[in-house]
């Protein structure tokens, strides 16, 4: 059934309706709402943080979910559902997928992302996973290790990316990824216009999440806002 709901991303938009604990829209119930106006914008799918938040968004709208748990750790870079506590709380409402960081950091523990992909794997063999990617690099490792979506979330927000942005010079990064792995790629890291959404899915993405640009208007509003200082 899940991978059936997923077969309707293809060429579409998925919306990230997050609101972390210090936003002014931080709540689930705000969560829920904010994901039936993206499905009534015409969004094909969900991305959100939280069990309670995907509980809330899967009680409102009818979308798959692509689901992940944000976590800070002592002794790891990595936060986006970094160890497999996360990963059994988002399976309590089972998203249609989960993503992890799949970067080359070391997880909590020192636990790599091969010996974390085998175990979570080996645990919930029927879930879909996409690897959340900041390098062309990493993104090939993710594919050959098995995960069923390859993403660019993470394009520019770790060390060995610094520099990098994933709409530079028509979408390079994306184009070696698209063209160098087997699973499917989602495109998703500062894609802020409708140009670009169009653009990521003309070169062969299979869809594209848009978040900040759509569901968080503190950001937005700066935008406006700035232009006026």
């Amino acid at each position: 059934m899940a991978e059936k709901k997923v077969e309707s991303l293809k060429g579409k938009l998925i919306v990230s309706c997050q609101a972390l604990p210090h936003e002014p829209l931080h709540s689930p119930y705000i969560m829920g709402r904010m994901a039936l106006a993206a499905k009534e914008g015409g969004a094909y799918g969900i991305r959100a943080n939280t069990k309670e938040d995907i509980k809330e968004i899967k009680d409102t709208v009818d979308l798959p979910v692509i689901g992940i748990v944000k976590r800070d750790y002592p002794d790891s870079k990595v936060y986006i559902t970094p160890t497999m506590k996360e990963v059994d709380e988002l399976m309590e409402v089972q998203p249609e997928i989960i993503a992890l960081d799949a970067t080359q950091e070391l997880r909590p523990g020192g636990v790599t992302l091969d010996g974390f992909f085998e175990e979570v794997r080996k645990k919930y063999p029927d879930q879909l996973w996409m690897a959340d990617c900041s390098t062309i690099e990493e993104a090939i490792h993710a594919d050959k290790l098995g995960f069923d979506f390859i993403g660019t979330t993470l394009v520019g927000y770790t060390d060995q990316s610094r520099d990098d942005r994933i709409e530079a010079d028509d979408f390079r990064i994306l184009r070696k990824i698209i063209e160098k792995v087997e699973h499917k790629v989602i495109a998703e890291g500062n894609i802020n216009t409708p140009k670009k959404v169009q653009r990521v899915i003309e070169l062969g993405a299979y869809s594209v999440v848009v978040g900040s640009a759509i569901t968080r208007p503190q950001l937005i509003t700066k935008t406006f806002s700035e232009v006026l200082d």
